[in-house]
């Protein structure tokens, strides 16, 4: 065997390689979409909880500080506020430096409200003090929040960035700001000198370990969430997988069946006896129709009939059966029955009528043949379950199914574009009340029918 025979043609491969790119970026393109609706979807919740959460705080302050000072604390929050804002606004997903930036500079603020000096403060404390207001909690908030619309990366930087931030000021405040003289002497005296005691509660005491102890359990924490947020993260794209190979599904099966798959782990349910309404669909004079023609004109044709007759069907809530090349077969009350299937086989029908009438009045101004099609209509006791070992296919089978592709066939000789049997009328009318099928019908007793040991009666569209 020569290395020509084993290789396929360039052109070939090259279709080949093409087509697993494309789909490679459409399961690709499919992921960020989810990506960036959940990135949106936190966002929005994170910024709103931010709002919230800064108004609470705001009443907060003013109740336990009912100073002028605090207007410099309540300035602070709204540029959280303000920033949050701006957050909203450039956040996509992956990594953007200007939303980085942004989260650094709330820390920033942060940082600086609770250990800088209040500026409309003209009380003489010392810097070490604003350390003992335990404000480093609200740290916690802005993690919390953080949780929810950014990645487990940014969550770890933001432990980070709060430990070195928060140990920078610490070391900055030690190094420049003066104690107030007398203070730590007073503790010495009170407490008693180099007494642990006198330490603690020494005002010019940055207290450095229990600052240290602040940080890492910050840093704890973030990284415990950035994990959850990772974990998150995962179950998200699974889920996106999921909705994808959904989305795969209902390409090739009804709607109805595609719920009925994604709600069980088993098969769609055990065979059964079960009264369906059937109807088959098929192109009249289709083989002189593709004749002389390009392979690739009609299958151009067959996908526009398809598409047409098929949302028809899914309209009319049908399940697709199959497809029968130029023509294809719909149930209706599968997997479940309904209270209108003959009603819904029946509208189905008609609509197909009107949509083919549609085509081909489009057919026309373009110079194309029009389009007729035979379609037949039948309800019965069919046998429903699933066929097959690993590779399943959920059948229809009896003898209703047969009657419906004899009807189907039969309206060639009865020169009609819908035949439906007397069973599929009488079950229509019994759906419906006061609903008069016969009109626009004509009714042919006695038709033989190929399978059937007994005449039946027909009704053809006039």
């Amino acid at each position: 065997m020569t290395d020509a025979t084993m290789t396929p043609p360039a052109p070939k491969l090259r279709n080949i390689v093409q087509e697993e790119e494309s789909s490679q970026a459409a399961e690709s393109q499919y992921t960020l979409a989810a990506l960036e609706k959940h990135k949106r979807e936190g966002l929005e919740l994170a910024v709103k909880a931010r709002w919230i959460a800064m108004a609470i705080f705001a009443v907060f302050l003013l109740w336990v500080h009912p100073h002028f000072e605090v207007i410099y604390y309540i300035g602070i929050l709204a540029l959280l506020c303000v920033n949050g804002w701006f957050i909203r606004r450039i956040g996509r997903v992956g990594r953007s430096r200007m939303e980085l930036l942004l989260i650094f500079i709330d820390l920033f603020l942060m940082t600086l409200g609770m250990v800088g000096p209040n500026p409309l403060n003209m009380d003489m404390l010392p810097l070490a003090m604003q350390y003992r207001f335990d404000n480093f909690i609200y740290f916690f908030v802005i993690l919390a929040l953080g949780t929810m619309a950014y990645s487990w990366r940014t969550v770890i930087a933001i432990g980070i960035w709060t430990l070195v931030m928060w140990m920078s000021a610490l070391a900055l405040a030690w190094w420049f700001a003066s104690p107030v003289p007398g203070l730590s002497e007073a503790a010495a005296a009170a407490f008693g000198e180099g007494s642990s005691l006198a330490e603690t509660l020494d005002p010019n005491s940055y207290a450095v370990p229990i600052r240290a102890q602040e940080v890492i359990v910050f840093l704890i924490v973030a990284i415990t969430l950035a994990i959850s947020a990772r974990r998150t993260n995962t179950l998200l794209l699974s889920n996106a997988g999921l909705e994808r190979e959904r989305a795969n599904l209902s390409r090739y099966f009804s709607p109805n069946v595609v719920e009925e798959l994604s709600q069980n782990d088993e098969p769609l349910k055990q065979e059964r006896i079960q009264n369906v309404a059937v109807l088959f669909i098929d192109i009249v004079g289709f083989t002189r129709l593709a004749a002389g023609r390009d392979p690739h004109q009609v299958i151009v044709l067959l996908r526009e009939f398809h598409a047409r007759m098929e949302r028809e069907v899914f309209r009319h809530n049908g399940t697709l059966d199959k497809y029968l090349g130029d023509g294809l077969m719909a149930t209706f009350g599968t997997p479940s029955a309904g209270k209108r299937d003959a009603s819904n086989a029946l509208d189905c029908a008609l609509a197909m009528q009107d949509s083919l009438a549609q085509w081909n009045r489009e057919r026309r101004r373009l110079g194309e043949p029009e389009i007729t099609a035979g379609i037949g209509i039948h309800f019965g006791e069919t046998l429903l379950g699933d066929i097959g070992l690993n590779r399943l296919e959920y059948a229809v089978i009896g003898t209703a199914v047969n009657v419906a592709a004899r009807l189907e066939e039969m309206t060639r000789r009865l020169q009609t574009p819908i035949v439906m049997s007397e069973d599929l009328r009488l079950q229509a009318e019994q759906e419906t009340p006061g609903r008069e099928l016969s009109e626009g019908f004509a009714c042919y007793p006695e038709q033989e029918v190929r399978g059937l040991d007994a005449p039946i009666k027909v009704w053809a569209k006039r």
